[in-house]
């Protein structure tokens, strides 16, 4: 499927057609200086693609299950013997 490209001053002069479109399924790209800088979706896609974005990020118990193990090798430094600068 195409999606048009607006010119930011189009865009504004005609924001309606830009909102039609969008809420059509069509994502509207717009310009700024020849840099396409947004993109017009509709609310109901951007809140498709959070909940996509939301599942792929791991928990943060996800991301504590990724931390080493201690499997006897660190050393241990009894909690009073350690030297607190501050």
């Amino acid at each position: 499927m195409p999606t048009a490209s607006w010119r930011l001053q189009d865009a504004k002069n005609q924001f309606s057609k830009v909102v039609e479109a969008a809420l059509h399924g069509e994502p509207q790209h717009v310009t700024r200086r020849g840099r396409e800088v947004v993109v017009v979706v509709a609310a109901d896609e951007y809140e498709r693609l959070e909940k996509i974005q939301t599942a792929a990020m791991p928990s943060f118990a996800d991301h504590l299950l990724t931390l080493p193990k201690d499997d006897g090798e660190f050393e241990r430094i009894p909690f009073r013997s350690r030297k607190v600068q501050f």
